[in-house]
C-alpha cells in the first residue's frame, strides 16, 4: 500500500478524556509506521503541550501548533520553521475593545512565553504545563512582542457576542475559533493560518499528496484540515457541523475511533 499521511489532532481526537492515548490506539499507530505510513500532530496546543504524546509516539515528522501559526520540525534542522504571529497594534486594540464585554481572562502567547491579564491558578495550572515564563499584568503594559495566539475566556452566555465582535472589527486581521467545553475559550491568531496551511507545509515536505492524507479532528479549528485532506475523518464526540463535511465518521476518542478506522482503511 502507498504511504499515507495519518494527521491527528489531540484533545479529543488522539486523547482520550483523560488526556491520554489509549494502549489500543497506540498500538495502531506505531503498526501504520512499521507499514510505511507517516503520523503527525496538529494542535491548538503550543509544542511544549504536544512533545510528550510526540516522544511517546516516536515522531519523526513537523508538527503544526497553535492551529497552523507555529510549524517546526523537532528532528529535521532543514525544514523551514514557520511562524506567524499577530501584530501587536491588533492585539492592544483588541484588548483595549473588550472592556465593553463580560470576559474572565485573556491569554496570549509568544511561542513558550505566558502572559495572563488576571491572576487566576485554575488558568496558570493548564497554561504551566513544560514550564513557560509566565508574567501576569495588564496585556497592554506588559505584551511587549508580536504574539503567537490570544485566547479569550469567558462565560459561554457571551462568547457568541465577542466572537461577533471581532467578525465585525477585526475579521482582515484575525481567525477566531472556539474551544469545547469544558473552557468557554475563543482563540485568535493571524488571519489566513489554520492547521490545512500547517499541514500542507508538511505534507509538501514529506511529499505526500492530498489524497494520501487521513486527518482526524473533533472541533471548530479541525475544519480546514479535514476539508484539505483527501480522507477527513471526524470522531464520533465531534461537533455536527465537521461530521457534515467529513468524508467519513469514526468512532469516539474514547472508543479508539483512530484505530478502527485506521485497522479497516491500511489493513493493519
Amino acid at each position: 500500500m502507498e504511504r499515507h499521511l495519518i494527521v491527528l489532532d489531540l484533545d479529543g481526537t488522539l486523547l482520550t478524556d483523560e488526556k491520554i492515548i489509549s494502549e489500543k490506539t497506540e498500538q495502531t499507530l506505531r503498526k501504520a509506521v512499521e507499514a510505511g505510513h507517516e503520523i503527525m500532530i496538529a494542535t491548538g496546543r503550543p509544542y511544549r503541550a504536544s512533545e510528550p504524546y510526540y516522544k511517546q509516539l516516536n515522531m519523526r515528522t513537523p508538527i503544526v501548533n497553535f492551529n497552523g501559526a507555529f510549524v517546526h520540525h523537532p528532528k529535521d534542522r532543514s525544514f523551514k520553521t514557520a511562524h506567524e504571529a499577530i501584530s501587536l497594534p491588533v492585539v492592544q486594540e483588541v484588548v483595549e475593545s473588550l472592556s465593553n464585554f463580560r470576559f474572565q481572562n485573556i491569554v496570549a502567547e509568544v511561542k513558550d512565553d505566558v502572559y495572563v491579564h488576571h491572576h487566576d491558578e485554575k488558568l496558570l495550572n493548564i497554561f504551566g504545563f513544560g514550564e513557560p515564563n509566565v508574567t501576569i499584568g495588564d496585556l497592554r503594559n506588559y505584551l511587549k512582542d508580536d504574539p503567537t495566539s490570544l485566547l479569550i475566556q469567558s462565560d459561554e452566555e457571551y462568547v457568541p457576542q465577542i466572537r461577533q465582535h471581532l467578525e465585525e472589527v477585526h475579521a482582515e486581521v484575525i481567525n477566531h475559533r472556539r474551544w469545547g467545553a469544558p473552557f468557554h475559550v475563543i482563540e485568535i491568531v493571524r488571519n489566513g493560518l489554520n492547521k490545512a496551511v500547517g499541514l500542507s507545509k508538511a505534507a509538501s515536505y514529506m511529499g505526500i499528496p492530498k489524497e494520501r492524507i487521513i486527518a482526524f479532528g473533533d472541533e471548530d479549528n479541525d475544519l480546514e484540515m479535514i476539508e484539505y485532506a483527501g480522507i477527513g475523518v471526524a470522531m464520533g464526540n465531534a461537533i455536527d457541523p465537521l461530521k457534515n463535511i467529513a468524508n467519513e465518521i469514526t468512532l469516539t476518542n474514547n472508543e479508539d475511533g483512530i484505530a478502527e478506522l485506521l485497522i479497516d482503511r491500511l489493513k493493519l
